[in-house]
Parts: C-alpha cells; structure tokens; sequence
C-alpha cells in the first residue's frame, strides 16, 4: 500500500497546542507507512493548501479561547470555502484536539465546531476513543484522557504558564489521537484501493 500522509492544521497562541500538534504528529508518524505534517494554519501561504489537499487525514488544533477555536482558527475555516466547493477534501479523514486554561473551558464546543467543519466538508470524523481517565479514586491525573473527552483530545495548560508546561498525559493523549487517525486512515485508503480493483 502507498505511503498516506496525515496533516496537523492548528493555530496555537502561547505554544501550548503547537506542543500537542506535534505529539498528534509523533503519533501519526509512529504508524508505518505513514507521513505527518505540521501546518501552522496562522501563518499559511498559499503554497500550504495544495499540501492540506494532498494529505489523507486533517487533524484539526486550536486552543479554546472565549468558548471556540482561535480567531485564526476561525479565518483558516472560513478560507476553506474554496475547497468546500471542489469538495477537495471529501472523504478524507479528520479528528480534532484543543487546550486551555481551565479543566473545561469549555473545549467541547470547539471539538464540535471541528467535527462540523468536517461534515461540511464530507470528511470522516474519528473521535478520541478512548475512556475517561482520572474519574476514580484509584485514578491518576497522568491517565490518558484525564479531562474525559469523547469526540476528540482535550487538554489543560496553565494560563501563567509556557509551553514546556503542557501535562505528559495530555500529549500522550495527543499522540494517542495522532496513532488512532493514521490507523484508521490506512484501513480507510486501503480498502479504497480495493474498491477501485
């Protein structure tokens, strides 16, 4: 089977999710086979959208600020409406991970906000799938999904705090999601190139 390539398109303000994009793109790259790329989608040029087109899977990052992706988070989705109307990347596989302050912060309504920038797109969403960890008394806050989040990862970072302070299980739960897509999106693509047989 070919090499399939998963992206990594975040925005990240202080660090802390740049550090989680490039565990999700350590995860993808651990499955063989596999290529990930890391796009700041902040700081995209045009040369950067013919290599979101190319890749198979788009994991989408951002830190929840104000109960929602990043306002340049924001102005990449809307960007993305050229490519709504090829449908350039129908079929391809997404998942999502955001960080902030709080334990909540309310980072659901932006895993959200990613799962229907995907739909919208007619991609495929892949959630976290993993339990919640650290909900018990025998629990740790170093199990992987310590925050208990379903549709995608969800991280904590401290406001006073730099990138360097992003919790171990946080970007293991990261990689975790990273491994999870380039999985999926290499049973997805070869069983496509069967279909095409």
């Amino acid at each position: 089977m070919s090499t399939i390539t998963v992206g990594i398109a975040y925005t990240s303000g202080y660090g802390h999710t740049r550090e989680l994009a490039n565990a999700a793109a350590q995860g993808a790259g651990s499955v063989p086979g596999t290529v990930a790329e890391t796009i700041d989608v902040a700081a995209m040029t045009d040369d950067g959208w013919p290599t979101l087109d190319r890749c198979d899977a788009i994991i989408f990052g951002s830190p929840t600020y104000m109960g929602s992706a990043s306002g340049a988070f924001h102005a990449f989705a809307e960007a993305t409406s050229a490519r709504w109307m090829t449908r350039a990347w129908q079929d391809k596989i997404a998942a999502g991970f955001t960080n902030s302050g709080s334990m909540s912060g309310d980072k659901l309504h932006t895993l959200q906000y990613f799962s229907m920038l995907a739909a919208q797109h007619g991609m495929h969403w892949i959630s976290l799938g993993l339990l919640p960890g650290w909900n018990t008394t025998t629990a740790s806050e170093h199990d992987h999904n310590r925050l208990g989040f379903y549709l995608g990862a969800g991280a904590q970072t401290w406001n006073d705090q730099g990138p360097e302070a992003v919790h171990d299980a946080d970007l293991s739960t990261a990689r975790y999601l990273g491994q999870r897509v380039a999985t999926h999106t290499r049973r997805f693509v070869a069983t496509s190139e069967v279909a095409r047989l």
